[in-house]
């Protein structure tokens, strides 16, 4: 049972490093966040356990912050600063894959003993990071037009969960399908793509649950720069 208990415990240390940053650094923190989640969950993804009898891979609860971040910024910035820190996720993982793609080439020195543990750590076959660029856009995009979108339909703070719940679940479904469709299907047996599809998938699902209370925490906090969004708003 220790990957379970320390699992639940790992998900809350990381949405309470997502509170600690926007806290100190206001937005500017949250945007920082973007970029450390999706280098980090990319990393993860790497490493394979077995959770709940179940064969799965690290990364959803370190991926599941970035859409936490989305809708906050959507929440209290307005879609088009969610919108940025998609992009900005997307150029920093795609930075990450060029540079260390490129790292990878250089011919090491004979005492050298970093190069083969670089190696297997970021020498990732193509289709999979293409996989994983292809489902954070169309992922996190969807995730912000929907979040926006419920947040017409149900505007109040108290309905903050159904906005969080249903735009990070859909696109969650979004993000898993693009991912193991590009990344798996057809490296791997049919019943096995559906396991890791579906195990993927009931993990960021239980993730998006445990992040609702934190949103709530996140919308509590105010900053001299939230002031001056309002005061335009007003005027």
């Amino acid at each position: 049972m220790f990957n379970e208990w320390f699992g639940l415990l790992f998900v809350l240390i990381n949405f309470i490093l997502v509170l600690a940053m926007y806290r100190l650094f206001g937005k500017t923190g949250l945007f920082a966040w973007i970029g450390i989640s999706t280098i980090l969950a990319n990393l993860q993804v790497i490493k394979t356990i077995e959770i709940f009898g179940l064969t799965a891979t690290l990364g959803n609860a370190m991926y599941g912050t970035a859409f936490l971040v989305t809708d906050i910024l959507n929440e209290k910035y307005g879609r088009k600063e969610a919108q940025k820190a998609v992009w900005l996720g997307f150029f920093t993982l795609l930075t990450m894959t060029i540079i260390m793609q490129m790292t990878l080439l250089f011919k090491p020195h004979p005492d050298d003993f970093a190069q083969q543990s670089l190696a297997t750590i970021f020498g990732i076959i193509p289709r999979i990071a293409l996989g994983s660029l292809a489902a954070y856009l169309v992922s996190q995009f969807a995730d912000v037009y929907i979040f926006s979108y419920l947040k017409n339909k149900f505007p109040k703070d108290s309905q903050f969960w159904i906005r969080n719940n249903g735009s990070t679940m859909i696109s969650q479904l979004l993000d898993t399908l693009v991912f193991t469709s590009i990344a798996f299907l057809g490296e791997f047996p049919p019943e096995v793509w559906i396991e890791i599809f579906l195990t993927t998938y009931i993990l960021k699902w239980i993730v998006s649950i445990l992040d609702t209370p934190f949103g709530y925490i996140a919308k509590r906090f105010t900053f001299d720069e939230d002031k001056g969004i309002v005061n335009e708003k007003r005027v």
